[in-house]
């Protein structure tokens, strides 16, 4: 099995890439064309990173998936993700790094939220790319945190820092909702490919053998990240995909009702359903009446 190379602390990030280290729980990084000594292919982090790619210089993967990075590029890390880097020979970094470790929220409004911030967990084909205005913002507030960072630690260090930090990660929010509105025909394909999907897995016996679609079951066919599909359907529909999945089963549910063949109790079992209770209790939910009632009045 290949190995994975742990760096736990923001200082042994900057230490790894022969940066001083301004504060062990944050750092802005400048690569500046620098290689670690130590490379290794498979990395995991104890700390939030944020890398801003300014150059292509290296295939950067979170799972199986290959980032879909330009120039002026973000690309997100949660830690505990495990990050894949091909390097060619001439690999030299070109970017910045806003790395800070979960402790530096501690006692913070932003450490109270953080997970909020669902593109943490986006993966291949989801980075954020940047336009040049963009790209200045996200400099600037880099620079405020690194002014932060040199001018020495009182007592307002670090609710400045972590403000920073949300001022910046609030930016991105809204340069992801333009991306996702620029990138609408992409958009629109991965809805058809999900409607799609669901129609093909209705018609399968993968109901009966593996249950009710999931939302990260029809991210993983999609091949996209659980948050990143999550987000991309809600801004599409106006709805989760989770809503969107139950309207697909109670329309579904509906028609197989219209066949008075079938029990409520077989058509449950068709669709995916464990138990008829928790159909009954689903579609009422969604309509009003129980499958019963709804078969009543038509």
């Amino acid at each position: 099995m290949e190995e994975i190379l742990r760096i736990d602390t923001v200082s042994e990030h900057d230490a790894f890439y022969h940066k001083e280290n301004l504060h062990p729980l944050i750092s802005i990084m400048n690569f500046d064309g620098r290689v670690p000594d130590i490379y290794a292919s498979k990395m995991n982090f104890g700390f939030y990173a944020v890398y801003l790619k300014e150059v292509m210089c290296g295939d950067m993967k979170y799972g199986r998936h290959t980032y879909d990075y330009q120039d002026r590029t973000l690309v997100f890390v949660a830690p505990g993700q495990v990050i894949h880097v091909d390097i060619n020979k001439d690999y030299k970094p070109q970017g910045y790094a806003l790395l800070f470790h979960p402790d530096l929220l501690r006692g913070t409004p932003l450490g109270k939220h953080i997970d909020d911030y669902s593109f943490f967990s986006y993966q291949s084909n989801e980075a954020l790319h940047l336009s040049e205005k963009e790209w200045k913002i996200v400099l600037d507030c880099f620079e405020k945190i690194r002014y932060e960072l040199e001018r020495g630690v009182d007592k307002h260090t670090k609710m400045l820092i972590a403000a920073n930090i949300e001022l910046f990660l609030n930016y991105c929010v809204r340069f992801y909702e333009r991306q996702f509105i620029s990138r609408n025909e992409a958009n629109s394909d991965i809805l058809s490919q999900f409607e799609k999907l669901l129609n093909e897995f209705f018609l399968s016996d993968k109901p009966q053998t593996v249950g009710l679609p999931s939302v990260t079951y029809c991210a993983e066919q999609l091949n996209l990240s659980t948050n990143y599909f999550g987000d991309l359907i809600k801004k599409e529909t106006g709805k989760t995909a989770l809503e969107y999945i139950q309207l697909k089963v109670t329309a579904l549910a509906k028609q197989k009702l219209l066949d008075s063949k079938k029990t409520v109790n077989e058509i449950a079992y068709e669709l995916g359903f464990k138990y008829p209770a928790h159909f009954t209790r689903a579609f009422k939910k969604i309509t009003g009446l129980t499958p019963v009632g709804y078969r009543s009045l038509n």
